[in-house]
């Protein structure tokens, strides 16, 4: 590593005690849960900081490949930031996350695109145009990862007092309405780390937020609980259970979490635990629902086709979890 790439890491990544649970004031549920979800912050900012240092994007594979397949993906969504900071640099060029996709991050895109709206957060608005989400389906999985910063780091604000933004001017073509909507599905699965993976405080806080908003919170909340863990079955079947009329949301969440850890090979057991109990199905069942929903998807309907994929999933789930 040269003298500029070591400054670059420095002067780029953040503090790693902004990843601790009393740092951020948040429920301490057990040991367990909190060593989990400090965990996942740790190995994110891993990711960051080798993106922020290695010269070219297709440098940092090797070394993301080396993170625990439980936490790999957090890796990937670190070093997505980081590359999408990077791009929005003046200077240092602009096509990191482009080149970090070409290559095997592929796999982790769903991640990845989490991570450049956390860059979002990060980088002037002006320099909004730098961020690369071409695809018109996943691009709101920018605004998702946008809402998980706000809330993690802006807990009072998003959380407590369950603010949402009038309008919000990103994607430029919209449609606008549905900004507020993927923002809220990251408060959602944020909500899940501010809550400890403590269902019934996860309950307790979506309560407070208006009803029209219930479904995207809860559909990030399901996706977080498999995804990044942190309860044990009868936890799972409770919230499940608590959900009531939102539970297909939850069981939607999920099947997100379960196609972005089949996609990148890093299934482990507290995502079978968690699909078999919040989608009953198994995390390859799960994920084959969410493929079997991008068949013939409209890509020129006035709701979001990335909306109408997730009412496909919602559906087929909700049949699923009747019987």
């Amino acid at each position: 590593m040269t003298m500029f790439q070591s400054l670059r890491r420095r002067m780029l990544t953040p503090d790693i005690k902004q990843t601790r649970m009393d740092v951020r004031g948040f429920h301490v549920k057990s040991p367990e849960a909190r060593d989990r979800l400090e965990a996942v912050g740790r190995y994110f900012l891993t990711g960051y900081a080798i993106a922020a240092e290695v010269p070219h994007p297709a440098d940092a594979d090797t070394r993301l490949a080396h993170v625990p397949h439980a936490y790999r993906g957090f890796a990937y969504e670190g070093a997505a930031m980081a590359f999408a900071v990077r791009d929005g640099l003046p200077v240092g060029g602009g096509r990191h996350v482009e080149e970090f996709l070409a290559g095997p991050a592929d796999a982790h895109v769903y991640m990845a695109y989490v991570g450049v709206g956390w860059a979002m957060a990060r980088v002037p608005r002006f320099r909004w145009s730098s961020l690369h989400a071409p695809d018109p389906l996943l691009r709101w999985l920018v605004l998702d990862g946008y809402g998980f910063h706000q809330a993690y780091f802006k807990t009072r604000k998003y959380v407590d007092e369950c603010y949402q933004a009038d309008t919000f001017p990103w994607p430029a073509d919209g449609p606008a309405w549905y900004a507020g909507r993927a923002i809220d599905q990251g408060v959602g699965r944020a909500t899940w780390f501010v809550c400890g993976t403590d269902p019934r405080r996860v309950v307790a806080t979506f309560d407070r937020f208006d009803e029209r908003r219930r479904a995207d919170l809860y559909a990030g909340a399901g996706l977080a609980a498999t995804y990044a863990g942190g309860s044990d079955e009868a936890e799972l079947a409770w919230f499940k259970d608590a959900a009531g009329i939102y539970a297909g949301d939850v069981a939607q969440g999920s099947a997100f979490a379960a196609g972005a850890r089949v996609r990148a090979g890093l299934v482990v057991a507290h995502n079978e635990v968690a699909t078999r109990v919040l989608c009953g199905q198994t995390t390859a069942g799960a994920s084959k629902v969410t493929d079997e929903a991008l068949v013939g998807l409209p890509y020129d309907d006035e709701i979001p086709a990335y909306e109408i994929w997730r009412l496909r999933i919602r559906a087929a789930l909700t049949q699923g979890l009747e019987r």
